[in-house]
């Protein structure tokens, strides 16, 4: 990874096979080149562009021991890779997600791009002075690719993912009977790699869907690649300009506001990033399978149909449309839902400043905001896929809502009052208080009438009161004794 973030340093590391898969149209669901199924070989299915040995329809045994052993090769790469350690193989996971990066975002953005992007960020920044008090957070900008963000933010997906793939790998393993765990024995850690490639294939098809949506870096309310650097898809621009409704430039500056807004708040509320992710990793602490749908479906199958070739067909008849995947469940929901309100903030204080910022200098603001506000809701799949696979989600449920309530603040207390909620996490509001912010808004104009009042002070104060307590409470029981004693 770069020291200086997006676009900085030389060539992405993946090898000529995998670019030479994308510039050939390859499949986007087949990481190893045989088709949709790739053991469809095994039951005499044909795979696509072969005919077999001496006109056959399915393929000859050359064939098949051909792929076959491609097959086994790509697995043997992704498994004995540094970055196949783990709950996760993130090297078969990178792999899957580069091969799915095709037409515009495989474009290397041009210097242009990245002058256009340089302009825009200078142009908001300052927009945006005027819009909040914290400073601007960016130290450079550049245009990037969805290739370029994967390599940039792999790191800290790493750290968002592991706590989830390690609890749900063990999930996994408890879900077995005792019986065969009791026999597993040494083969526990083969059955752990293959969690590992089983949850490498499937991030790596989540990563694949985010590159091609994501249009800058903080795109979902979280730094995911640990830089200052504003960075803006640019190959994502004729898209989002459909979806915005207004043309290519202004929605590169609305992206570029965005991205600003976000780096100003990351850069200036030092504890904001690792809050969020220490929620990450709480959720993980209770992550479990629910096979509740797979043992109701099979509830009434007896071995005795076996022997009933109707029966066997109607059971499978009657489980063919049912969703019988495990269901991720979490008993520390609370931390879900603190993450949700934390992004909600987040997001909702971007839409606001942004708001702000943009509101007398495009006419087409509210419409653009509402536009961002659908796509961000209900136009990312790639979202939908990673909680699929992991079980977290980075969207921001509510934060409509928070830009509401950071909008009622605003006007009731000011910009500076408004921005100094985020000097401590104690000071923001929780879940509730974006369904009904006027108890909330009230206590922070009881604070301002009280004149002279310093939360970081009273907090300090508190700190010290509890600390003297216990200091003093040793002591005091001790006296007491001595005085018992003497009478």
């Amino acid at each position: 990874m770069s020291n200086f973030g997006f676009g900085f340093h030389g060539n992405n590391d993946d090898d000529d096979d995998d670019r030479a898969d994308r510039n050939n149209g390859g499949d986007n669901n087949d990481p190893f080149g045989f088709g949709a199924n790739p053991f469809g070989f095994l039951f005499g299915g044909q795979q696509p562009g072969q005919g077999g040995q001496n006109g056959a329809q399915g393929p000859g045994i050359g064939d098949i021991l051909g792929q076959f052993g491609a097959m086994l090769s790509g697995f043997g790469r992704d498994m004995n890779s540094p970055d196949a350690q783990g709950p996760v193989n993130y090297a078969l996971a990178g792999r899957i997600a580069r091969q799915q990066i095709t037409g515009a975002a495989a474009r290397t953005p041009s210097s242009h791009d990245s002058q256009a992007v340089a302009e825009s960020v200078r142009l908001v920044e300052l927009w945006l002075d005027e819009a909040t008090v914290l400073p601007a957070g960016a130290t450079g900008s550049v245009a990037f690719s969805a290739e370029k963000w994967l390599e940039e933010t792999m790191p800290r997906w790493r750290r968002i993912i592991d706590p989830l793939a390690s609890k749900l790998g063990d999930a996994t393993l408890e879900g077995l009977p005792e019986e065969a765990r009791a026999q597993l024995g040494p083969m526990s850690g083969m059955l752990s790699q293959i969690n590992g490639m089983n949850f490498g294939m499937q991030l790596g098809h989540a990563l694949g869907e985010l590159a091609k949506e994501v249009a800058m870096s903080t795109q979902w309310g979280i730094p995911l690649a640990d830089s200052t650097v504003a960075a803006v898809a640019t190959s994502r621009l004729d898209d989002l300009s459909k979806k915005l409704g207004v043309e290519r430039r202004e929605t590169l500056i609305y992206l570029a506001a965005r991205e600003a807004a976000h780096l100003r708040l990351f850069q200036h509320v030092p504890w904001l990033v690792e809050r969020l992710i220490l929620d990450v990793e709480e959720f993980a602490t209770g992550l479990a399978l629910d096979n509740s749908a797979l043992e109701e479906a099979t509830r009434e199958f007896n071995p005795e149909m076996m022997g009933d070739p109707q029966k066997m067909q109607e059971m499978m008849e009657s489980l063919q449309n049912q969703d019988l995947a495990p269901k991720i469940v979490s008993s520390t929901d609370h931390a879900r839902i603190r993450l949700e309100t934390s992004l909600s903030l987040v997001e909702g204080w971007v839409d606001y400043v942004v708001g702000e910022a943009l509101g007398t200098r495009f006419p087409a603001t509210a419409s653009i905001q509402a536009a961002w506000s659908v796509f961000r809701d209900s136009d990312q799949p790639g979202m939908a896929v990673l909680a699929r696979t992991v079980g977290i989600n980075l969207a921001a449920p509510k934060a409509n809502q928070a830009a509401e309530l950071w909008s009622r603040l605003t006007f009731a207390v000011g910009k500076e009052r408004r921005d100094a909620v985020w000097n401590h996490p104690d000071f923001l509001p929780i879940d509730a208080d974006l369904d009904a912010p006027a108890e909330f808004i009230d206590s922070i104009l009881g604070e301002q009438e009280s004149g002279d009042f310093d939360p970081i002070g009273e907090i300090e104060k508190l700190e010290r009161e509890l600390n003297k307590g216990d200091g003093d409470e040793g002591p005091g029981t001790g006296d007491e004794d001595t005085d018992e004693g003497t009478a």
